[in-house]
C-alpha cells in the first residue's frame, strides 16, 4: 500500500539572519507532484516483515520516517530538485504485495526521470527495488539494459526458502534473471565470513557473484576496491545501489537488525557510493536495515541519512 508525503516530518533549524545560503533540507524538499522536473525521489519502504521471516529483530519499518527526521535538519548543499515521494507499506505480512507495489512506484519514478532513492525497511527491499528496474528496462526496446547491482553488506542475501525474507532477495533477483534469460551482475563489498554459511559462499560462486570480505574492504585497499568496482561497471550499462547499514561497524551502525563485529569503515562506504555515482550508470540507489528500536542516540539514523545526504547530491 503506497501513502503520500508526510510532509510534518521535515522539520528543523532555521537560520534566516544567514540569508538563503543557510537554508537545510526541511526548507528545500518538496513532495513530489505529477509533472515535477526531475530529481532525486526519496521513496519509503515500511517494512520488516522479511526480517521477521528471517528471525531477525524487527523495527525496520520505522526506518524511513528515522532517516527523513535526519535529514530534515542537514544543510542543504544541492543544485537540483529533491521529492519525497511517500512510502510503501507492508500491511502485516503481505510482503510480496508490498514488494510488487514497490516496484510499480519505482518503475513510475524511473518513467517520470527521476532518481529513486529507497529509504528502507528491511533489506527485502532490495526485490522491489530490482523489480522496478527490471520493469522499466523492458520497455527500453529489444536489447534491455543489463543491470549490475553492487550490494555493500556483510551477507550475501543469497538464501534458500520458499517464501522471501531479508535474506532471500538476491536469490530471488538470480531467478527471475535466470527466468527472463538475463544475466544475474551482482558485486557485494564487505562479506563477513562469520556471518554466512559455505552454503551461502558456495550459491555465491555457482551463481558467479563476485565479492570482497569485511578484512579486505580497508582503507589501504580502497585503490583496488575501487579498480574493481569500475572493472564491474565496465560490463554492464545500468547500475542498481544498494547499501545494508550492517556493513558498518557496530559502534557507527548499531541500529540494525545484526550489528556487524568487524564491518567496514566509513569512509570506504563513502568512496564506494561516490565512485558508483560517478560512474554516470547509477539508476536506482536504497538504503536497507535502520531499526530505530536499536539505535543509541539516533547514531545509526545520522549514517543513514549523511548517505542518502550524499546520493542526492
Amino acid at each position: 500500500m503506497h501513502k503520500p508525503a508526510d510532509m510534518t516530518l521535515w522539520q528543523g533549524r532555521l537560520d534566516s539572519e544567514e540569508g538563503a545560503l543557510a537554508r537545510r533540507w526541511h526548507e528545500r524538499l518538496q513532495a513530489l507532484h505529477e509533472g515535477a522536473p526531475a530529481g532525486v525521489a526519496l521513496l519509503g519502504f515500511a517494512s520488516d516483515a522479511g526480517v521477521q521471516r528471517n528471525h531477525g529483530r524487527p523495527g525496520a519499518k520505522e526506518g524511513p520516517v528515522a532517516i527523513r527526521r535526519a535529514l530534515a535538519n542537514l544543510a542543504w548543499h544541492h543544485d537540483g530538485h529533491v521529492y519525497d515521494a511517500g512510502d510503501v507499506h507492508c500491511v502485516d505480512d503481505q510482503l510480496e504485495a508490498a514488494q510488487a507495489e514497490l516496484g510499480r512506484q519505482v518503475a513510475h519514478l524511473l518513467a517520470e526521470g527521476h532518481f529513486p532513492l529507497v529509504l528502507g525497511g528491511g533489506h527485502e527491499v532490495a526485490y522491489g527495488s530490482f523489480l522496478g528496474l527490471a520493469r522499466f528496462a523492458e520497455l527500453q526496446g529489444q536489447r534491455p539494459p543489463r543491470i549490475g547491482i553492487i550490494n555493500l553488506d556483510a551477507h550475501f542475501d543469497l538464501r534458500a526458502g520458499e517464501r522471501g525474507s531479508s535474506g532471500t532477495p538476491f536469490r530471488q533477483i538470480a531467478e527471475a534473471c535466470a527466468k527472463n534469460q538475463t544475466s544475474f551482475n551482482y558485486l557485494v563489498f564487505g562479506i563477513s565470513e562469520p556471518a554466512n554459511t559455505a552454503a551461502l559462499f558456495h550459491r555465491a560462486r555457482e551463481l558467479g557473484v563476485q565479492w570482497h570480505g569485511d578484512e579486505a574492504c580497508g582503507s589501504e585497499n580502497l585503490e583496488s576496491l575501487l579498480d574493481a568496482l569500475a572493472f564491474f561497471v565496465d560490463e554492464v550499462d545500468w547500475l542498481y545501489l544498494t547499501v545494508c547499514l550492517d556493513v558498518l561497524p557496530a559502534a557507527v551502525a548499531p541500529g540494525v537488525s545484526a550489528p556487524a563485529a568487524y564491518g567496514v569503515a566509513l569512509p570506504v562506504v563513502e568512496a564506494l557510493i561516490d565512485a558508483a555515482k560517478a560512474s554516470g550508470k547509477l539508476m536506482l540507489a536504497d538504503i536497507a536495515e535502520l531499526n530505530p528500536s536499536f539505535d543509541r542516540d539516533g547514531i545509526t539514523a545520522k549514517v543513514a541519512a549523511r548517505l542518502a545526504w550524499r546520493l542526492a547530491r
